[in-house]
């Protein structure tokens, strides 16, 4: 015959049902986190604000510690040289005619840097004064110097790239298209032979702040460089396997050199430039406020363009343009940080391990991007991930908040029948069902009435009832107000508990201090009886033993009973079938033991009683007075 399943494995049944339960939820909760995460950092990016905000902060105390190369000049078109006397009396008024232009251009040549890079607009002719023109191509036939074009993306006019001369270094791919066309405004100023140009464009991200530049496009099968590919090309620079880069910024200024002073130096008698430009790549800009080319970068809302130029020449020349982290960087941070706060949530890890654990991560994952961006030039920010690794956290912590109440409602629902709200209170806030099933020490109470029978054989069935009722009321008040807990009434029976399911270590004290209440209480009751019928005889019997029992929930998926069950709930029961015409309440020797001197005990000797071969030693329990004595 198969046996019945035994209270242990009835509760471990019940906490694996439960933990199945909650696992499910965190589970469902976990897999929505990472699809919404997942897609938030590969497709939405919604958070990249928050990314480029930080990011940028990063970048700008990473500059602080850059100092430019000293081999990029930038010749500067300031506002001291618009206003400069001599340049007024030579060149008037800005726009300066291109021969200036061209007479500096062949003062730098003359010193052979390495490259000249003309951060100028010469789209149209000057129709008054064609030579100029002619004065400008002359000095732009040195092999290194480069000329801007704009490309314009949403213009009508377009230009086949097949007819593109072969200086603009815009050459066919694999499977380009042979009627690629695009909108280009070139140098159309100059003869083609010269044009040896890079588009210009200003590279913004969707906030309209330019962190990254081009050495090229690819459309239509066809590559167009920008000037700063053009430029390292012809130099054999270091290039990014990406088109585009992101820049690498510097704290302070290139060298900076005011046009004005150049130029009008060439105008002397030596016509030696104020600086050495032998070897350098020079950039031709303006800086000035009135020429307004001005761009939104990291460093400043108002970046010169000239700088930015310069800046990614730089980081090319110096292999040391911002890597971007790898694409699986910030999915991979989002993974691990959801997976671990549900697995954490799930096993109970403390909620403030959890947030020191999170802060951890968190803090680890900023100093690695901050190393990373030190030692190795990688650009790694990982905020948004961390942003919905707490938005995750929340999520959980409400969930496992959820579940707690839940769970707290649950037991003070099912122990408000047994215990007194109290007891309650404090077993929902420190243990769960799953952990109220157990074997231990218990001190049980069973109180009977005496003369019941004879008392209900003269009254109506609802008399009976009402009796009951009022003397129920009046005993489990005193059982709460003692902290016991409420086993079951067996017909004019009452069975109650201490020790569970919450430990008392006074279990035995309590319960005696009850059953002495109740049998005050009963003594209230039978006076009050008495008056209502003179004849009406009522009187109590109360057991009280310690020692061992298994203490849970017994019964089925539709009727459970929170209960003690074992050989000393048996013994107790015989105890109080020994008071009768002895004592009131009688107690076990065990029971006397763990009250130690609180009470007065009376021995009443030694009982046989069913189920035992051995007598049993009972003892009526008395108060002691204020000196000592029996009250």
């Amino acid at each position: 015959m198969s046996s019945a399943p035994s209270p242990h494995s009835s509760s471990v049944l019940t906490r694996l049902r439960q933990r199945f339960g909650r696992s499910a939820l965190y589970a469902g909760l976990c897999l929505m986190l990472c699809a919404l995460a997942l897609f938030e950092v590969t497709t939405w990016h919604k958070l990249d604000a928050l990314d480029n905000r930080v990011g940028d902060a990063l970048l700008r105390w990473h500059a602080d510690s850059r100092t430019p190369p000293e081999d990029i000049v930038v010749v500067d078109i300031d506002q001291v040289s618009l206003v400069n006397p001599q340049m007024l009396d030579v060149a008037g008024k800005w726009v300066w005619p291109r021969v200036i232009h061209a007479e500096m251009i062949s003062a730098l040549v003359a010193q052979q840097p390495r490259a000249i890079v003309l951060d100028l607009i010469l789209t149209q002719p000057d129709r008054f004064r064609p030579e100029n023109d002619v004065e400008l191509a002359k000095a732009l036939a040195f092999e290194h110097a480069f000329i801007p074009m704009v490309l314009e993306e949403n213009t009508e006019q377009k230009a086949p790239l097949r007819m593109a001369p072969p200086a603009m270094g815009i050459r066919p791919l694999e499977n380009a298209d042979p009627e690629a066309a695009y909108g280009i405004e070139g140098p159309l100023s100059l003869p083609a032979e010269v044009w040896r140009t890079g588009y210009i464009n200003f590279i913004k991200d969707r906030d309209g702040i330019g962190r990254r530049t081009e050495v090229g496009r690819e459309t239509q099968g066809w590559w167009i460089p920008h000037i700063i590919g053009r430029v390292a090309d012809a130099l054999q620079l270091p290039q990014p396997r990406k088109p585009g880069f992101r820049l690498n910024w510097y704290g302070s200024e290139f060298t900076r050199i005011s046009y004005a002073d150049a130029y009008l130096a060439t105008q002397t008698g030596d016509r030696k430039l104020p600086f050495d430009a032998r070897g350098k790549i020079i950039v031709i800009g303006a800086t000035a406020s009135g020429i307004l080319d001005f761009v939104p970068t990291p460093m400043d809302a108002t970046t010169p363009g000239p700088f930015v130029l310069a800046t990614g020449l730089a980081n090319l020349q110096n292999n040391e343009w911002l890597r971007e982290a790898p694409d699986w960087a910030n999915p991979t941070l989002v993974l691990i940080l959801i997976f671990g706060l549900a697995l954490a949530f799930v096993v109970r890890v403390s909620p403030t391990w959890v947030v020191m654990g999170y802060g951890a991560l968190a803090a680890a994952a900023i100093g690695g991007s901050v190393v990373a961006l030190q030692e190795a030039n990688v650009y790694w920010m990982p905020v948004s991930s961390l942003v919905l690794g707490a938005v995750a956290l929340l999520a959980f912590g409400l969930l496992s908040s959820r579940l707690e109440m839940g769970q707290r409602r649950h037991v003070q629902a099912m122990f408000s029948r047994f215990v007194d709200p109290r007891i309650v209170q404090d077993l929902s806030e420190t243990v769960a069902e799953a952990e109220v099933s157990a074997s231990r020490e218990i001190t049980l109470l069973f109180s009977d009435i005496r003369g019941f029978t004879s008392l209900s054989e003269h009254r109506k069935p609802e008399e009976i009832v009402n009796i009951l009722n009022r003397y129920f009321e009046m005993q489990v008040e005193v059982i709460f107000r003692y902290q016991g807990t409420l086993d079951k009434f067996i017909g004019d029976a009452i069975m109650a508990f201490w020790g569970a399911p919450i430990a008392q270590p006074n279990h035995a004290v309590l319960a005696v201090e009850a059953a002495l209440g109740m049998a005050d209480a009963l003594q209230r009751f039978a006076d009050d009886m008495a008056r209502e019928d003179p004849t009406a005889k009522f009187d109590i019997g109360i057991g009280v033993h310690t020692g061992s029992a298994v203490v849970g929930f017994l019964g089925t998926s539709r009727r459970l009973d929170y209960t003690a069950i074992g050989d000393a709930v048996n013994l107790c029961s015989r105890i109080e079938g020994c008071t009768k015409g002895i004592a009131r309440v009688l107690v076990s020797e065990s029971t006397r033991a763990q009250c130690g001197e609180t009470f007065v005990f009376i021995d009443r000797g030694d009982f046989e009683v069913k189920g035992r071969d051995q007598a049993v030693r009972l003892f009526e329990p008395q108060r002691r007075s204020s000196g000592g004595a029996p009250e």
